[in-house]
């Protein structure tokens, strides 16, 4: 099946006693057993651990990025934990992107840390530094592409190689591709990560997340996390991003398509000092996101001249793009990764790996392209 026919299609079916097209909420905390010796006959006994609505998502997902198995979350962090807790032990290490969302600087820097896990904090977007930052304790390389916010790519197939040569887990956050533009699996990763809130919700109405798994043993150790941590999604959840998820295609397309017009007025713009974008051939890894990926995405970032007082005045003058967290929604959301996303990185940290103080992050939505321009345009004038 196509991708297009998978994400309405897959996992589902009508339900058994009623034939409801779609899956329904299975809004309960326990389970009636039948027999004591007949114990889980039925796959469930407890929400926590198991819940048939979320059941379906999970297998929507896992096929969606073609992984052996998936199990979902409460949040994207969740998620994010889930890995590391089945990955990680005190002592162990672990190498993940320089550029990562702040909430994964902050769990691994704030978190584990104090527990005895350490972390480099290296440039996957070269596999020679990432071979370079590996050590005897390594177990897990955690790497996100598009990184979050300035985009830059870990190309997944090489990275994925000095895993395998060091025999090291690979998870990737493909939070921002989703699998219908990018699967992390198929180019030799262990372990896609989501947060089902962006894309695969799009609608700005859930929190959640994903881990997708290549073998039983990783989704077995996963699983165990999410069960014994208690970090499962709710069934509503589930049921409203299983209903995201049927146009996620679409969607994608139109966002995506707009970003390039967007990125594309922008770069000529004479009070933009610089635009970035996968798309763009001025992006420095263009080749790499054509290759590796089937589309480029809804997300970019532009710096305005005058530095960081004339971009909040921007940011404060747009009306159509609201100034707001989140991404990969229908609608379109404008955000400051310094004061927003990424305020709990260091500033030395942040201007390391190049998230600058002026750096406006755009997620693109559903709006006419026409609409958009003209906000940006407009706000432009007030700088």
């Amino acid at each position: 099946m196509g991708f297009t026919t998978k994400q309405i299609h897959a996992g589902v079916e009508p339900d058994p006693v009623t034939g409801a097209i779609l899956t329904p909420v299975y809004q309960t905390t326990t389970y009636v057993q039948d027999s004591v010796d007949e114990y889980l006959a039925k796959g469930y006994s407890y929400s926590r651990s198991a819940n048939p609505t979320v059941a379906v998502l999970e297998r929507k997902l896992a096929e969606l990025e073609g992984g052996h198995a998936c199990t979902c979350y409460s949040t994207g962090m969740a998620a994010i934990q889930a890995v590391v807790q089945a990955t990680l032990s005190a002592g162990d290490h672990a190498v993940v992107s320089d550029v990562a969302y702040g909430g994964t600087y902050r769990l691994c820097t704030k978190i584990y840390a104090r527990f005895g896990v350490e972390f480099t904090f290296a440039d996957t977007s070269d596999a020679n530094a990432v071979a370079a930052a590996i050590r005897e304790d390594t177990r897990l390389i955690l790497t996100e592409t598009p990184a979050n916010p300035t985009l830059k790519l870990t190309d997944v197939a090489a990275v994925s190689e000095v895993a395998r040569e060091h025999e090291i887990i690979h998870a990737v956050d493909n939070t921002f591709l989703t699998p219908y533009y990018q699967r992390p699996l198929e180019l030799g990763a262990d372990i896609a990560i989501h947060s089902t809130t962006k894309y695969f919700d799009g609608h700005n109405a859930t929190v959640g997340g994903a881990v997708v798994t290549r073998t039983a043993e990783l989704d077995e150790a996963i699983r165990f996390v999410q069960n014994a941590s208690g970090v499962i999604m709710s069934p509503w959840v589930a049921w409203l991003t299983l209903q995201g998820i049927k146009t996620l295609s679409l969607r994608m397309d139109r966002q995506s398509a707009n970003a390039f017009a967007i990125a594309e007025f922008l770069e000529k713009h004479p009070k933009i000092e610089r635009v970035c974008y996968p798309g763009l051939a001025s992006f420095s890894q263009h080749t790499l996101a054509s290759t590796q990926a089937s589309g480029y995405g809804a997300m970019l970032w532009f710096e305005v001249k005058g530095g960081v007082e004339a971009g909040k005045r921007l940011m404060d003058a747009v009306e159509l793009c609201a100034l707001a967290e989140n991404l990969g929604s229908v609608e379109t959301l404008i955000t400051h990764p310094v004061t927003m996303t990424h305020a709990d990185v260091e500033a030395a940290e942040r201007q390391r790996v190049g998230i600058t103080d002026g750096l406006v992050r755009l997620s693109v939505g559903l709006e006419d392209v026409d609409d958009l321009i003209a906000d940006l345009s407009a706000a432009l004038e007030t700088v």
